[in-house]
C-alpha cells in the first residue's frame, strides 16, 4: 500500500467515508479507505447511530422497493402520508432558525430519495421505524411524515453492510490508521495523507483525498473550547475515536470553518450510563410525561413537538441544570407508551408522587409534588393523541405543555434520571455544491472534499431526526464522485 498511488483516499470509515469510497470505486477509481478505529469497532459514529434516514417520498409505494418482505395486508395497514421536497426543506430550515445553509440544504433535499434507493443497491437493507417511530391507533400504523424506515440492526448494520459491499468492490482498507497531516504536491494541490499505523508512520499518495472523520465531540478539550463551560463534563454517545484531529489538520492547512461552532446534537441519556459509547441509554418519550430540575421545578415544554423535531437540543436544557440532571416522570397511563430503551437503565417507581420523589437522592420532593399538582389542574379536557399534535395542553402555567398533556394521577409512577449526552458538533469545514473543500477565502483547495460531520452550515441549535445520516450519506456519494472525476482528469 504504502509507496503506491491511489485515485482516492477516504479518511473516516463511518455512513460519509463509505458512501464516498464506494461512489469513488464506482467512477472506477482506486480507493484507500483509512479508519482510525480498530476493525472490531470499525465504523465511526455510525456505529453507534439509530439507522434512521429522513427523505422525501410520495406514498409508501416509493419504499416498497427498499421492503420487498412488505405484503400488501400490511402496507394497507400503514399511514405514512407524503413529505415533499418543501417540507423536508421546511423542517430543517424551521428547526436551524434558517441559519442553514441554503444550496447545500437544497442538495440534501433533492438527493435524498435517490440516495436511499442508491443506498439499497449497495446492499443496505431497511425495516419500518415501526418501534422506534410510529404510533399504533386502533388496527393503523401511523408513522410521522420523512421517517418512516430505518437500517436493519440501525447503525451498526448500516456500517456493516457497507464494509462488505466495499470489500466485495475492492476497496482496500487500512484499520488502527490515525491521519496527522495532509501531503501537497510542488503546486499546493492535496496529493496525500500522512498516516500514525501500528508499524509506524506511513504516507499514502492519492490524486484526491476525501476527509469523513466527523465531528470533535469525543474530544473534552475541544468540548469545552468551542462549545463552553460544562460540556467537557457531558456523555458521550458515540465513537470514542471521533475527537477532532483530522478536523484540526483541515483547518491547519487552511480550510474554511464554518456552520455552528459552538453547537452540537444533544440529548437525553440514563443519567446512570457509561460516560462513553452510551448510544443505546437514550431518553427520548418525554413527551407523554413532564421534566423536573433537583429543585422539583418544570423547566421546558415537554409537549412543544414530536421528539424527532426536539431531542437534539434537549440535552443542552438538562446540561444547564444543577447536577447537570433531570427527572422525566410518567404515570401507568403512559408507561405503555414509552420506547424500548425505557426498559433497562436505572428507575424509580412508587404508588405516590410523594414517595416516587424521595427515592431519589438530593430531589426536592415537595416541590415535586407540588408542580405536579400545578400541572394536573392546568391540563385540559381535549383529547389525548399521540399521532399528531393535539393540542391538549396546560393553559396558565409556565413552562406551558403544548401538547399530549395527560394528568399523572394513575399509579404507579415512574421516575427516570437523565443527562446531557453529545452526538455530534455542528461546526466544520466549507465546502462547495460538489464537495470540494473551500479555504479561508473561499477558494477551493484542490485535491481536497469532505463529507459527514467534518463539514459544517447544515444543523444550527437543532436538526430534524435522521438528517444526519442523510446528510452523510448525500455528500459521501458526492464527494466521491467528485474526487474520483478529479483523479481521472488528474491521470488524463
Amino acid at each position: 500500500m504504502a509507496g503506491e498511488l491511489y485515485d482516492v483516499i477516504v479518511v473516516g470509515a463511518g455512513n460519509a467515508g463509505l458512501t464516498a469510497a464506494l461512489a469513488a470505486r464506482q467512477r472506477e477509481a482506486r480507493v484507500l479507505l483509512l479508519d482510525k478505529c480498530p476493525k472490531p469497532v470499525r465504523g465511526g459514529n455510525t456505529r453507534f447511530s439509530g439507522g434512521g434516514f429522513r427523505f422525501t417520498y410520495n406514498s409508501l409505494d416509493d419504499m416498497r422497493p427498499m421492503l420487498p418482505g412488505l405484503t400488501d395486508e400490511e402496507a394497507a395497514r400503514m399511514d405514512v402520508g407524503t413529505y415533499s421536497d418543501t417540507e423536508f426543506f421546511e423542517d430543517i430550515m424551521q428547526v436551524t432558525e434558517y441559519a442553514a445553509h441554503k444550496k447545500l440544504t437544497r442538495i440534501l433535499v433533492d438527493q435524498s430519495y435517490e440516495t436511499v434507493r442508491w443506498l439499497a443497491e449497495m446492499n443496505v437493507r431497511w425495516i419500518l421505524s415501526t418501534s422506534t417511530h410510529a404510533i399504533k391507533m386502533g388496527q393503523r400504523i401511523k408513522f410521522p411524515p420523512g421517517r418512516v424506515i430505518s437500517v436493519n440492526d440501525g447503525g451498526l448494520g448500516l456500517v456493516e453492510m457497507l464494509f462488505r459491499t466495499a470489500e466485495s468492490k475492492s476497496i482496500e482498507i487500512v484499520y488502527d490508521a490515525r491521519a496527522n497531516g495532509l501531503l501537497l504536491d510542488q503546486a499546493g494541490a492535496v496529493d496525500g495523507v500522512r498516516v500514525q499505523t501500528k508499524e509506524g508512520i506511513v504516507e499514502f499518495r492519492g490524486r484526491a483525498v476525501v476527509l469523513a472523520a466527523g465531528g470533535f465531540e469525543a474530544n473534552p478539550e475541544m468540548r469545552a473550547r468551542y462549545l463552553g463551560t460544562g460540556w467537557d463534563l457531558v456523555k458521550v454517545r458515540g465513537s470514542r475515536y471521533n475527537s477532532g484531529e483530522v478536523l484540526n489538520l483541515a483547518l491547519a492547512s487552511g480550510a474554511q470553518p464554518v456552520g455552528h461552532w459552538s453547537g452540537c446534537h444533544a440529548v437525553l441519556v440514563d443519567a446512570e450510563a457509561p460516560d462513553v459509547e452510551c448510544a443505546y441509554e437514550h431518553r427520548y418519550s418525554y413527551p407523554y410525561g413532564i421534566m423536573v430540575d433537583i429543585n422539583g421545578k418544570r423547566f421546558i415544554d415537554e409537549g412543544e413537538d414530536f421528539f424527532s423535531y426536539t431531542y437534539a437540543k434537549c440535552g443542552r436544557e438538562v446540561l444547564r441544570l444543577p447536577w447537570r440532571t433531570a427527572y422525566q416522570i410518567f404515570d401507568s397511563k403512559t408507561r405503555p407508551l414509552l420506547r424500548s430503551e425505557y426498559n433497562r437503565g436505572f428507575h424509580a417507581s412508587a404508588d405516590s408522587v410523594e414517595a416516587l420523589a424521595k427515592k431519589l437522592p438530593g430531589l426536592n420532593w415537595e416541590n415535586v409534588v407540588r408542580a405536579v399538582n400545578e400541572f394536573n389542574a392546568a391540563v385540559t379536557d381535549a383529547h389525548f393523541d399521540p399521532s399528531k399534535h393535539d393540542g391538549k395542553s396546560t393553559p396558565g402555567i409556565t413552562p406551558v405543555k403544548s401538547n399530549w398533556a395527560q394528568r399523572l394521577d394513575a399509579p404507579p409512577f415512574y421516575a427516570f434520571p437523565v443527562t446531557c449526552g453529545i452526538t455530534f458538533t455542528f461546526g466544520g469545514i466549507g465546502i462547495t455544491e460538489h464537495g470540494a473543500v473551500k479555504d479561508i477565502s473561499g477558494n477551493v483547495i484542490r485535491g481536497l472534499f469532505a463529507a459527514g460531520e467534518i463539514t459544517g452550515g447544515s444543523f444550527f441549535n437543532n436538526y430534524p431526526g435522521g438528517s444526519g445520516l442523510m446528510k452523510g450519506a448525500v455528500f459521501g456519494r458526492l464527494a466521491g464522485t467528485s474526487a474520483a472525476n478529479f483523479a481521472k482528469a488528474k491521470r488524463a
